[in-house]
C-alpha cells in the first residue's frame, strides 16, 4: 500500500520535473539521492549489507539495467502524455510481472488470466485510439512516442520484478537496491547535464529531493513485500496507484492551476481506462483465493 500511494503522486512530480530537467538529469538524481539515503541507513544499522559490491551476482546487474530502463522509458514518455495517461500504460507493468509469476513462478492461472489479459489490450487501445482521434497530426506523433515509451518501461519493470522476485530468496532487500541504485547512477553519470542542476529554485530541488524519498521508501516495501508474498499480491495492490493520480489531476485541473496542464478526457477514453484496470486486476487478482486458502 505505501508503494501504491508514493507512485500514484509520483508521476504528477514527474510531469512537473519534465518542464524545467532532462529525464535523464532527473533519474540519475533519483538513483544519486535514493543511495546516499539507503547508504546512511545501511551504514547504522545493516553495514553488512556493503559486502554485496564484493560479489555481486550477474542477476543483479540486469535487475539493475531493467530498472533503468523503467525510470527512463517512464519519465521520457510522460514528457509527451500526461500523468493519468502515463498510469493507465504503465499497467502493463504488473500485469506482466503476474504473467510471470505464472510462467516462471508456477503460480496458478484460470481462465480469468485470460479474459484479463485481453481487457487489458483493448482498453489500452481503446485509450489510445480516443486519446489520438482529439489530437492534432503532430501532437498525435508524440503522444504515441510517449505511449510506447511507457510501455517500454512498464515492460522493463515487469523483468526487474521478476529478477528481483529470484534474488530475494539469497539476499536481502536492502542489499539488492543498495547495489542497484549505486550502479545505476554510476552509470548514468555520462549523460547527466550538471550545468541545469546549477542555480535552480528551491522549488525544484523539493520535488528532486521528495524523488530520491519517493524512491527509497517505494522500492523498499516493494522488494519486502514481494519477498513475503506472491507476485499476485503485490500486483493487485500496485493496481491501485492510478486511481490516486486519477483523483488528483481531477482536483488539480478543477482548481485551474497554473504549474501543470489540466487533463480531460471523454467517456469513451474514461472507459478504455476502467477497461484496463479492471483487467489487470482481474489477471492479478485471478489466483488470489486459492492462495489464500493455500497458506490458510
Amino acid at each position: 500500500m505505501i508503494t501504491a500511494s508514493l507512485w500514484g503522486f509520483m508521476a504528477i512530480v514527474l510531469k512537473v520535473i519534465t518542464y524545467e530537467l532532462a529525464p535523464l538529469t532527473v533519474v540519475w538524481f533519483r538513483f544519486f539521492s535514493a543511495f546516499l539515503m539507503l547508504s546512511a541507513w545501511t551504514l547504522i544499522f545493516r553495514r553488512k549489507d556493503f559486502q554485496i559490491f564484493r560479489r555481486p551476482p550477474y542477476q543483479l546487474f540486469l535487475a539493475a539495467l531493467f530498472l533503468a530502463l523503467n525510470y527512463t522509458g517512464f519519465i521520457a514518455g510522460i514528457k509527451y502524455v500526461s500523468p493519468s495517461a502515463s498510469q493507465v500504460f504503465i499497467q502493463i507493468a504488473p500485469v506482466s510481472f503476474a504473467l510471470s509469476g505464472i510462467i516462471i513462478f508456477r503460480e496458478h492461472v484460470n481462465w480469468k488470466h485470460i479474459v484479463g489479459f485481453i481487457a487489458v489490450l483493448s482498453g489500452i487501445g481503446l485509450f489510445y485510439s480516443e486519446q489520438l482521434g482529439q489530437l492534432s497530426s503532430e501532437l498525435g506523433n508524440h503522444f504515441t512516442l510517449g505511449m510506447l515509451l511507457v510501455l517500454g518501461g512498464g515492460l522493463s519493470w515487469a523483468v526487474f520484478a521478476t529478477l528481483q522476485k529470484g534474488l530475494v530468496r539469497k539476499h536481502h532487500p536492502n542489499q539488492l537496491n543498495l547495489f542497484i541504485y549505486g550502479i545505476c547512477a554510476l552509470g548514468l553519470i555520462p549523460f547527466v547535464q550538471f550545468t541545469n542542476l546549477q542555480g535552480m529554485p528551491a522549488v525544484n530541488w523539493i520535488l528532486l529531493l521528495y524523488l530520491g524519498l519517493n524512491t527509497v521508501l517505494a522500492y523498499g516495501s516493494l522488494a519486502l513485500a514481494i519477498k513475503f508474498t506472491e507476485a499476485t499480491r503485490v500486483s493487485v495492490i500496485i493496481t491501485l496507484n492510478p486511481i490516486i493520480t486519477f483523483v488528483t489531476m481531477a482536483i488539480l485541473t478543477r482548481m485551474n492551476v497554473s504549474w501543470i496542464e489540466a487533463e480531460s478526457f471523454s467517456v469513451m477514453s474514461v472507459l478504455g481506462a476502467l477497461t484496463v484496470l479492471g483487467g489487470a486486476i482481474l489477471v492479478i487478482s485471478a489466483g488470489w483465493k486459492k492462495a489464500v486458502k493455500e497458506t490458510a
